[in-house]
């Protein structure tokens, strides 16, 4: 059956189109222009920061992981300082005679008499240090003889090298006495040796070590020239 009703006058509601890009970019600049100046600044102000902000985000360069090389620790090229020698040099000397420990023994360079003595256990009940001189400087391969009270002392070669001389023990007699040897009463023994000149050879002695030459007796005080001449033959090294 054909309608017949009779249409409406009233168009239809349509939706109204999306503004353009251009439209909305007007209705936005009529409504920055209906501000105030002081907004208007202010707003301006804040595009640029904005702007500004993005521009450098965009242009920054992208970050370079440092190289292998420079971010691992630099080896020394130094040379490596050579060690230094680790060699302790001793003297070894032999304690015979009235000592508790008769034997070889091993001491620091600079080591005297008393020394040996004590690393051997000390002196025997019947030793009579009175006889050797104690403060005496040690050498390598130096034999030491204490004696014992009553005992005669060991007859030193004229020929005997430093290694065969007894510390302390007197020379037979025609015998020379043995300077790096001799107590102060042997040689006192000597003839313009008194006791001071004895006490000052021995001092010598043991200030600078063992005489190298009958010579070098004068630098001990109280010997002259003369005096020298005297003992060359009744005196060694």
């Amino acid at each position: 059956m054909p309608d017949d009703s009779p249409s409406s006058p009233i168009e239809p509601f349509r939706p109204l189109p999306d503004p353009s890009w251009r439209e909305r970019a007007d209705a936005w600049a009529d409504r920055v222009r209906s501000l105030g100046r002081v907004p208007r600044v202010a707003l301006a102000i804040t595009a640029s920061v904005a702007a500004a902000l993005v521009a450098i985000v965009l242009l920054r360069p992208a970050g370079v992981d440092p190289a292998p090389e420079n971010s691992l620790p630099r080896a020394s090229t130094a040379a490596p300082a050579p060690a230094a020698p680790t060699t302790v040099q001793v003297v070894v000397v032999q304690a015979a005679g009235a000592v508790m420990q008769p034997g070889l023994y091993r001491l620091a360079p600079g080591s005297r008499v008393d020394d040996l003595v004590h690393a051997a256990g000390g002196l025997a009940p019947d030793a009579d240090p009175d006889r050797v001189n104690l403060a005496a400087l040690l050498t390598d391969g130096e034999k030491v003889y204490i004696p014992r009270f009553g005992e005669a002392a060991p007859v030193v070669p004229a020929d005997a090298d430093a290694g065969g001389a007894s510390t302390g023990a007197s020379a037979g007699p025609g015998s020379p006495i043995n300077l790096n040897t001799a107590s102060i009463a042997q040689l006192d023994t000597l003839p313009g040796i008194g006791p001071t000149t004895a006490q000052a050879i021995v001092d010598y002695r043991s200030e600078h070590g063992r005489f190298g030459s009958v010579d070098e007796l004068l630098n001990v005080r109280g010997i002259g020239p003369a005096k020298l001449e005297e003992l060359r033959s009744l005196v060694r090294v």
